[in-house]
């Protein structure tokens, strides 16, 4: 890659580009939707060595997805400081391929967002300045995704959930701009900066995914010239501790992800591009798309530990009229 080219992360490149501004703009009265999808298989090689009888592994694949149509109505707009947006959640879907737990029927805990709205401030950077009521509603549903009192004699116990993909799809609608290290200088196509979002996945395990976005490209659109950003996605290190966690205290977790534990992440490899509207100041989509390999411990060891590989696609779009 040539840096005269593709500069490091958060330079611009040495060319003539003009510096463009993304910026999160709102207009009162203009309420934007959005439909988000993800949708995963985990693939769970029981058997890496090969030893066991193809009659006697298990079922090994679990698919799930989730999707969620919200719409962000401007509150109160200041575009050269904090605007204040009310976030409703219209409607959510959950569906999985197989009950994980056993129980057939179960209503997944995030289904229960469906019709309530939380209150967020971001400045025009698109940076999240108060995300106090989206971290409530968050550990709201995760309260939910606890079977009843009267059935715990064995302690709390969770059921599978998809919590973790509403975190992934509303904590960093912005992040594309957000990141952007001097967003006062603008960007030009060709530049590159760096980030981390979360990685929803069915087991409770916190994890991250460095992101290095890239301006590949500026398309003229009647409505707006559309900035496209390329994405490349890695395993983080170390993830962030900054988003929101929907459970508290100890429990076990119902189902194939409970009898599995000690999750070792090993590596995280995808792409994805986002098209944001420079001069509406909005995103218009975006997809995701990368693998997760992973390995776990069984909770009776067996043999090997089983092996892991997850396939995520997460999608955005705008809800036009």
């Amino acid at each position: 890659m040539l840096l005269s080219t593709v500069g490091l992360a958060g330079e611009q490149p040495q060319t003539a580009e003009p510096c463009l501004y993304l910026t999160a703009d709102f207009q009162v009265g203009q309420t934007l939707r959005y439909r988000f999808v993800t949708d995963r298989t985990v693939d769970i090689n029981w058997d890496p060595s090969g030893t066991m009888s193809r009659g006697r592994q298990a079922d090994n694949k679990v698919t799930e997805s989730l999707e969620i149509i919200m719409a962000y109505e401007p509150v109160e707009v200041d575009p050269y400081g904090l605007s204040t947006i009310k976030a409703t959640c219209e409607s959510v879907k959950a569906a999985r391929s197989r009950s994980t737990s056993g129980r057939a029927g179960l209503r997944d805990a995030a289904e229960t967002l469906a019709g309530k709205s939380f209150m967020f401030t971001v400045d025009p950077a698109g940076r999240l300045v108060d995300t106090s009521a989206v971290d409530a509603l968050i550990k709201e549903a995760g309260d939910a995704a606890f079977r009843p009192a009267t059935d715990t004699s064995r302690g709390r116990i969770k059921e599978p959930d998809m919590i973790g993909d509403f975190t992934a799809t509303q904590w960093f609608l912005y992040d594309a701009i957000a990141s952007v290290p001097s967003p006062s200088k603008g960007v030009v196509v060709g530049q590159n900066w760096s980030s981390q979002l979360s990685i929803p996945t069915p087991m409770v395990y916190r994890q991250g995914r460095d992101v290095r976005y890239t301006l590949g490209e500026v398309r003229p659109n009647p409505q707006g010239r559309l900035a496209v950003i390329k994405e490349a996605f890695s395993l983080a290190e170390s993830p962030r501790r900054d988003w929101p966690m929907p459970y508290v205290g100890s429990f076990q977790v119902a189902g194939t992800f409970g009898f599995l534990r000690g999750y070792k992440f090993l590596s995280l490899e995808g792409t994805g591009e986002q098209v944001y509207n420079i001069d509406a100041g909005r995103p218009e989509s975006y997809k995701h798309a990368y693998v997760l390999k992973a390995e776990a411990m069984m909770m009776i060891p067996l043999g090997p530990n089983p092996q892991l590989t997850m396939d995520q696609t997460i999608t955005m779009s705008r809800v036009t009229d």
